[in-house]
């Protein structure tokens, strides 16, 4: 679990094939990855293999290259890292499971104030609410006050666009979006009672 507040950003290094999925690694100033340690790449769980001297790897399936941006990266490009949320850790956030629902594309950009127009399908838009949570890239974000059409504005203080690949993005850009756990509760809750 994470809180998607992003502890630094990292550079694609590689994205190599393997079979159906790929192995990406990563350049961090993170130091003490573990191998076996859950590490969010843009909001994506995955596992650290060869942790190595600022770089570390993880294995992606063909799905998740299919339903995130992973499949996407190419070397050079700045991803959002986060380390898994220890027992006692403060939950700033909100309740992220790097567990990616799907993307969604940037449609504008308004530099000052930093705000982000992002389109999402309608099986993802029906959990976006005005003044909730959304993860995108793995940020842990508030949703803005009138989400219509697909369509809903997150604003980014500076801290957080300065210190994600936020900063980064243009227009036509796929991100990963995570909605709201609590929502897809409620929503199989009452689809069980009828």
């Amino acid at each position: 679990m994470f809180t998607g507040l992003v502890e630094t950003t990292g550079t694609v290094v590689s994205m190599l094939r393997r079979g159906k999925g790929a192995r990406l690694t990563v350049r961090t100033s993170l130091d003490n990855i573990a191998a076996g340690e859950s590490i969010a790449v843009n909001g994506v769980c995955g596992t650290a293999v060869e942790p190595r001297g600022g770089l570390f790897s993880c294995d992606v399936l063909a799905e998740t290259l299919r339903a995130t941006n992973l499949g996407s990266l190419r070397p050079g490009l700045l991803v959002n890292i986060e380390r898994a949320l220890r027992v006692g850790d403060r939950l700033g956030g909100h309740i992220v499971n790097g567990h990616v629902d799907g993307t969604g594309t940037v449609e504008q950009i308004a530099r000052d104030p930093r705000s982000i127009r992002i389109r999402v399908d309608d099986g993802l838009f029906r959990y976006i609410v005005a003044k909730g949570s959304v993860a995108v890239n793995g940020v842990s974000l508030t949703v803005g006050p009138d989400p219509r059409g697909g369509r809903f504005d997150v604003f980014i203080i500076p801290h957080t666009w300065d210190s994600t690949n936020l900063h980064a993005l243009d227009a036509g850009r796929r991100v990963n979006i995570e909605v709201d756990i609590v929502a897809k509760y409620v929503e199989r809750f009452l689809g069980d009672r009828g």
